[in-house]
């Protein structure tokens, strides 16, 4: 009986592949998931291990040669009965005690993410695991997923580790399902057996080779010391810096002087991009106004207790702003609308982006239709936002949309900034620090409360007059917030 070997199916966006490496020859011995060959794309590189024991019997695809998903690249056939047996008693025993092996793999990504990093493993080789528990984050340019036990059991090979970009459903390790960690004891001297290149993922290997350095060479800094390519670069670069006997020195002595580098998560990177890239393709200008924020004050002090009695939920100022906000928006449809091309897109809805600090970087999930929402409602859905922005629970859906951004740096303590458009929106209206000034009222000079705004806007679509008669909208509403009430 033969078996044929197949390229994967490969990723939507991706066309074709190259055959990297092949790790065994015409004639070999093989046995179950033993690693074939590597097939390398231009995102990532893509193992095709053994389906069964056997010999390679035909390779019909060199290295190098350029192959398509599912395609037929060697044959693999039966193996001879009498040399499979001993090898069969050692490696499959421990495979026997711990039941069935489950694939870890990537949840399916959302239709406008291409590939994910992997952030963070909750668990380790050889840990033993029960069903839901939570084994690793696969983080994305938008939101973080988690990847559960689909079973009780031990935590077989990791085969992807931190750092690590994989694609939608690819394996990234292993679970032996029913399994201890006493029954997996006995695989620990196999495993320690196996070659060190097990330590290492198929693009780091050929980057070994081609600085002819081994495993040894290198010390792996990833989790279990698994290598990555900068642990390679580091080995490779490490006799340009040994001329310097005397640099740790002076290091000693200025302890504080250290450094840290590491890499930038993907968010953080999609969110440099994104800035980047408002800054370089709109014409985006800022214009400032400042408000008196004493009824406001007043009107929270008078009622903030039955207002939290009432509605379960404290009364804040985003609340104020976010009706505000709407309003305006009623009134200028331009400032709700964007580009598209050569086209203006009006939205006839009311899809407010709130910018949340996390963890994890800024973020904007979006509060929907906020003009059919009370003042209880709005408070309500920003808070659920935060919270989900805190312990990274944001979902997709949660992020995509919005036509207007609002920013709130005064609760860092901002008393003014410019901020930055959030693509492909065209306003966003930044919110500073209240600070008590003096104010020239009615030929007197009183200290008020004020707080200074800023809209900035895309001026190919918006005008000077809009954008101006938009501020002044907001700042009219907030200082008598019964407007906001009657409509007027």
């Amino acid at each position: 009986m033969t078996t044929e070997i197949k390229v994967p199916v490969l990723p939507e966006s991706v066309a074709d592949a190259t055959v990297a490496t092949w790790h065994v020859q015409v004639g070999d011995k093989v046995t179950q998931d033993q690693v074939l060959v590597d097939i390398e794309t231009d995102k990532v590189v893509l193992e095709v291990p053994a389906p069964t024991d056997g010999v390679v019997t035909a390779i019909s695809e060199a290295e190098g040669a350029t192959v398509l998903g599912e395609q037929v690249i060697a044959i693999l056939g039966a193996a001879d009965a009498s040399v499979e047996a001993p090898a069969a008693v050692p490696t499959e025993a421990p495979a026997a005690a711990s039941g069935k092996v489950i694939d870890i793999v990537v949840p399916v990504l959302p239709e406008s993410v291409a590939d994910a990093t992997v952030a963070t493993w909750h668990v380790a080789e050889g840990d033993t695991v029960t069903a839901d528990q939570n084994l690793v984050d696969i983080e994305t340019d938008k939101v973080v997923l988690e990847v559960v036990a689909q079973d009780n059991g031990v935590i077989g090979k990791i085969l992807h580790a931190e750092g690590d970009t994989v694609l939608g459903q690819q394996k990234i390790g292993e679970l032996a399902a029913g399994a201890t960690a006493a029954t997996t004891a006995t695989a620990a001297p196999i495993e320690e057996a196996v070659s060190s290149d097990d330590l290492a993922s198929p693009s780091v290997r050929r980057l070994m080779t081609e600085k002819g350095l081994t495993a040894a060479d290198v010390v792996g800094t990833g989790k279990g010391g698994r290598i990555s390519k900068e642990d390679v670069e580091a080995a490779a670069n490490k006799p340009k810096a040994a001329p310097a006997p005397a640099a740790p020195a002076p290091v000693a002595d200025l302890g504080e002087r250290s450094q840290k580098r590491v890499p930038m998560t993907r968010l953080r990177k999609t969110i440099a991009t994104r800035l980047l890239e408002a800054k370089n393709s709109t014409a985006m200008l800022t214009t400032f106004n400042e408000v008196n924020m004493k009824p406001i004050m007043d009107l929270r002090k008078q009622y903030k207790d039955l207002f939290e009695k009432t509605h379960d939920t404290r009364l804040g100022f985003m609340s104020f702003y976010v009706k505000a906000v709407t309003e305006a928006l009623k009134r200028y449809p331009a400032v709700n609308a964007s580009i598209d091309g050569d086209d203006i897109v009006y939205h006839n809805f009311f899809d407010i982006s709130i910018a949340v600090s996390t963890p994890r970087g800024l973020v904007t999930p979006v509060l929907r239709d906020a003009d059919q929402l009370s003042m209880a409602g709005i408070e309500n859905g920003i808070r659920d936002l935060a919270i989900k922005g805190r312990d990274g629970k944001l979902a997709l859906a949660d992020m995509t949309g919005g036509n207007f951004t609002i920013t709130n740096g005064g609760v860092f303590g901002s008393l003014l900034s410019t901020p930055i458009l959030n693509l492909p929106q065209a306003g966003i209206l930044g919110m500073h620090k209240i600070q008590e000034r003096p104010m020239a009222v009615d030929g007197k000079v009183e200290i008020l409360p004020m707080m200074y705004l800023a809209l900035s806007y895309d001026h190919r679509l918006i005008d000077g007059k809009e954008s101006v008669g938009f501020l002044v909208t907001i700042k009219e509403l907030l200082e008598d917030p019964t407007r906001l009430l009657l409509d007027v």
